[in-house]
């Protein structure tokens, strides 16, 4: 066969080759609906192949070596992000969790899913800019309506959202709350109140790495702040309680903690002040109650927001609320993906995620494991569960040492150098680690007016 020949072929067969791809990696018809497409630019993708607890599998999956890789990339993709609730959400045309948008829409801009070597078996799946941008375009659409926070122009699709300026409460029952929540009469000897651990002065902790109960016994996990808590999905770092009051119900009779025996006998020293008696009548028909006193203090927790940070006015467009190295920060936050867990009004607290994503944090940390580092799955009895957390809201953190849930990172360098590490499988250099750490800073907010201050010197 003549050599001009040849290459006439061999260019038909390319030119056929990528006319087929492009036909197959088409993006969705721009009829549908922006949810309709990302949905199926997720189904095309083959994503539920690796990111689920029962995943459809290829037919080579059963072949030598190529089996192999294909049962290991299943086992870290379920490892690492389950997406199957998102799929549900974006087929039932329910509302999605942030986080799940937060980290599809991380990967897109990214292009980094699927893997060449899925993409290349599976010719429709690959991430094209076009799909890119469909989904892109969803996820900043889904914040502007999730939050209706206000934000506009450039800042109108970012993760990390501001703070509301107003909090709606029912004024009575907070103040009711706040009493409550300094009431040492919770505690079995009277020696410890809520705010003997989530100080109001000292920015919601106590900055230990163990809170002292009755008697001066330890936990065995960091207290987190309480301000913010009303942002969280649940609450305590394996996410045993649903609401604020489940979770107000729960240190009073930890034997621990405040040790009473139950909330009669707590409710029998409350019934005792004339004050208390006649404040709950007027708010509660029933009286005293365990409800009523935990619905109490939810609504004063309810309070403890703080808003107006540096970094809320910068998004709500005042680009001189922050500094140069503080915006470098930010935008490393978000390269690193961990503003894809880290989401929201309280950047943090809308998931569960795993503790030594992309190293093994408990093997390096070289302590015995606890029952605490179990994390989620104390609760679940789920292999997968195990070592995931609620993740931690940033608000506030330059005051809320020490970190992560065993407390063992003393300063916020430390903690953000060793979240790069473990998290996002980077190894920050000292400027990147001070830019990331300015930003933090700029997250400190203002509480009844005034800047958050924290009366403990680190």
């Amino acid at each position: 066969m003549k050599k001009s020949t040849v290459g006439i072929l061999m260019l038909t067969v390319a030119v056929a080759v990528a006319t087929i791809y492009t036909v197959m990696n088409r993006p969705p018809a721009a009829d549908l609906s922006l949810s309709e497409q990302t949905l199926q630019i997720l189904e095309e993708g083959g994503c539920i192949s690796c990111h689920s607890s029962d995943p459809v599998l290829p037919f080579y999956a059963k072949m030598p070596i190529a089996g192999d890789l294909v049962q290991k990339d299943v086992a870290e993709g379920y490892r690492a992000y389950d997406i199957t609730p998102l799929m549900s959400a974006l087929s039932s045309g329910s509302e999605p969790n942030p986080v799940d948008v937060a980290k599809v829409e991380k990967v897109a801009r990214d292009q980094r899913m699927p893997m060449a070597k899925y993409y290349l078996m599976h010719w429709g799946s690959q991430m094209t800019a076009a799909k890119r941008d469909i989904i892109t375009m969803w996820a900043q659409a889904y914040r502007m309506a999730h939050y209706n926070d206000g934000l506009v122009d450039k800042h109108a699709g970012e993760p990390v959202r501001p703070i509301a300026l107003t909090v709606d409460v029912d004024e009575r029952k907070a103040k009711l709350g706040r009493e409550l929540y300094h009431d040492v009469r919770l505690s079995a000897d009277n020696t410890i109140s809520c705010a003997s651990c989530h100080g109001l002065e000292t920015a919601g902790v106590d900055n230990k790495q163990y809170s002292e109960g009755v008697g001066g016994q330890k936990g065995g996990v960091n207290a987190p702040t309480v301000y913010n808590a009303v942002y969280n999905f649940v609450q305590f770092w394996d996410g045993r309680a649903a609401t604020l009051a489940d979770q107000a119900a729960g240190p009073p009779l930890n034997p621990v903690e405040m040790a009473s025996q139950s909330f009669d006998e707590i409710i029998a020293k409350l019934e005792k002040d004339k004050a208390y008696v006649e404040a709950f009548k007027e708010i509660y028909p029933d009286g005293i109650t365990e409800a009523n006193i935990t619905d109490a203090i939810e609504e004063f927790e309810m309070t403890l927001t703080t808003p107006n940070a540096p970094f809320d006015k910068y998004l709500r467009g005042d680009d001189a609320a922050i500094s140069a190295e503080a915006k470098r920060g930010y935008e490393l936050f978000k390269e690193y993906n961990c503003a894809t867990c880290h989401v929201g009004p309280n950047l943090g607290g809308e998931s569960y995620e795993l503790m030594g994503l992309r190293d093994h944090y408990f093997e390096a940390r070289g302590l015995a494991l606890t029952e605490e580092d179990n994390g989620r799955y104390k609760q679940t009895q789920q292999e997968r569960d195990r070592h995931r957390f609620k993740v931690p809201g940033l608000r506030n953190v330059a005051l809320t040492w020490p970190y992560y849930h065993d407390g063992t990172r003393a300063t916020l360098e430390e903690a953000v150098r060793d979240m790069g590490t473990y998290q996002s499988g980077v190894e920050l250099t000292e400027q990147q680690t001070a830019d990331i750490v300015a930003f933090l800073n700029t997250l400190t907010g203002e509480y009844e007016g005034k800047p958050l201050t924290n009366v403990n010197k680190q």
